[in-house]
C-alpha cells in the first residue's frame, strides 16, 4: 500500500532536495562550532551561518543580517519575543485563532500582572482588523498575531493590523509558522517589528531550526530569555548587548542551519508564487470534491481565496479519530486529528472539544493523490 503524506501543517515532508545532503556534509566533513575557533572549518561554518541569515533577509525583504536570530523552533522564538517585551502591568492583544505557542507564554505571564485581550474572529476564522481598536488600552504594549490559522488555513489581514499598530505606537509581532514559504512576506509592507519563523514547515528545512527577525528599537528594548556563552566578549560575565549575540547564547543547531540554508535556496530558486500556485491548485480540487460528500463539514473558508493549503474537516456522524486512523491504516493517508495545539481556534470555529481531521498539502503532492484521498474518505464513510 502506498503512503500519502498530508500532514505538512505539522512538518513538511519530503524536505527540499538538498537538505539531507547539506546536513550530512556538515556532520561528516565540517563538524566544528562557530565563533570559537580560528581554523578553516570553523570559518567555513561561520560563512554558512552568515549566508543563511542573508537568505532569511531575502525571504522576508529584511535588510539587517545581524538582526536575524536563530532558535530551535518558532515556539522558542515566540517565547523569547513575548517574554522579552512584556513587563509588569503590560497588556497584549491576540486573535482568537492563536496557537498555544502564543497563548501559553501569555498565560504564564499573568502571574506577573500581565493581561491580554482576545479579538474574536468569525466562524470562518476571519478577523476584522478594525475590531482591534476596541481592545487597545493605555497599557497595551504589543499585538501578537498568527499570519494564518494552523487549523483551517484562514489568512489574517496583517497589513491592515500593522497600520493600526503604527497609529497607536504598539509593537507588532507575527507568527509565520503556516505562511513562510507559502506567502510572500514583506517585512516593511506589513509594518511589523518582529517576524517569528520556523524552518521545518513551509520552509522545507529540518526540525530543530527556527528564528526571528527584529528591528533595532525592539531588540534594544527586549530582555534576553537565555544568557550564556556566545564566543564573544568572553572576558565579561554579562550577556553582550549587540545583535545577534544578545539572543543567541549557547551552541546553535549548526547542522540545522546547513539544512535550512539548502531549503531556502530551493524555495528562492523555485519561487514562492510557484509553490503557492501548486498548493492552491491541489486545495481547490480537494475542496470542490469535498462539497459532493454528504455528512461532512468543511471548517473555515470553502474557497481557495484567503487561505493556505490547510483544510480541516469534521465528520459529525463519525468519530474524527476513527476516520483519521482508518485513512492511514486502510489507505496509507497521513493526516492529523484533534485540536492541533490551538484550542482557542477550535472554540472560534465551533469544533471544540472534538477537533477536526486536518489535511495539509505540499507542492510535492499530486492531483492523483488528492483524488485518491477523496475516494478513501468515501470508503471510510460507507463502512
Amino acid at each position: 500500500m502506498k503512503e500519502i503524506y498530508l500532514d505538512n501543517g505539522a512538518t513538511s515532508f519530503p524536505k527540499a532536495p538538498e537538505v539531507a545532503k547539506s546536513m550530512v556534509n556538515y556532520l561528516k566533513n565540517i563538524g566544528c562550532n562557530i565563533n570559537r575557533g580560528a581554523y578553516t572549518s570553523s570559518f567555513e561554518a561561520e560563512n554558512i551561518v552568515f549566508e543563511t541569515r542573508e537568505l532569511i533577509c531575502k525571504l522576508f525583504h529584511f535588510d539587517k543580517c545581524e538582526n536575524v536570530v536563530f532558535t530551535k523552533n518558532i515556539t522558542e522564538s515566540l517565547n523569547v519575543l513575548i517574554k522579552g517585551i512584556l513587563r509588569e502591568n503590560d497588556h497584549v492583544i491576540v486573535s482568537s485563532m492563536e496557537h498555544n505557542a502564543v497563548m501559553r507564554p501569555i498565560h504564564a505571564l499573568e502571574e506577573k500582572g500581565i493581561t491580554f485581550s482576545r479579538v474574536p474572529c468569525n466562524r470562518s476564522g476571519e478577523l476584522n482588523a478594525e475590531d482591534i481598536k476596541k481592545y487597545i488600552k493605555p497599557n497595551t504594549k504589543v499585538v501578537v498575531m498568527t499570519h494564518a490559522s494552523n487549523v483551517c488555513g484562514t489568512i489574517l489581514p496583517l497589513e491592515e493590523i500593522g497600520k493600526i499598530c503604527k497609529e497607536h505606537d504598539l509593537y507588532f509581532i507575527i507568527d509565520t509558522a503556516q505562511t513562510a514559504g507559502f506567502l510572500e512576506i514583506d517585512y516593511k509592507r506589513l509594518g511589523v517589528d518582529a517576524i517569528a519563523f520556523t524552518g521545518h514547515k513551509g520552509l522545507l528545512g529540518p526540525q530543530g531550526m527556527g528564528g526571528f527577525i527584529i528591528n533595532d528599537a525592539l531588540a534594544e528594548y527586549m530582555k534576553p530569555l537565555i544568557e550564556g556563552g556566545t564566543g564573544s566578549l568572553s572576558e565579561y560575565e554579562k550577556q553582550p548587548c549587540y545583535m545577534p549575540d544578545k539572543f543567541e547564547a549557547g551552541t546553535m543547531n549548526i547542522p540545522g542551519v546547513y539544512g535550512l540554508n539548502a531549503a531556502l535556496k530551493y524555495i528562492l530558486k523555485t519561487g514562492i508564487d510557484a509553490i503557492r500556485e501548486k498548493e492552491l491548485l491541489l486545495v481547490k480540487r480537494f475542496l470542490e470534491k469535498l462539497k459532493d460528500i454528504p455528512d461532512i463539514r468543511i471548517i473555515g473558508k470553502k474557497e481557495v481565496e484567503g487561505r493556505t493549503a490547510v483544510v480541516s474537516i469534521d465528520f459529525p456522524l463519525y468519530d474524527n479519530g476513527q476516520i483519521s486512523y482508518r485513512l492511514y491504516k486502510e489507505f496509507g493517508i497521513m493526516t492529523r486529528c484533534g485540536l492541533h495545539c490551538a484550542p482557542s481556534a477550535h472554540k472560534t470555529l465551533k469544533t471544540f472539544p472534538d477537533g477536526t481531521v486536518r489535511f495539509s498539502f505540499s507542492h510535492f503532492n499530486t492531483i492523483e493523490e488528492v483524488d485518491y484521498t477523496i475516494d478513501s474518505i468515501y470508503k471510510c464513510m460507507d463502512q
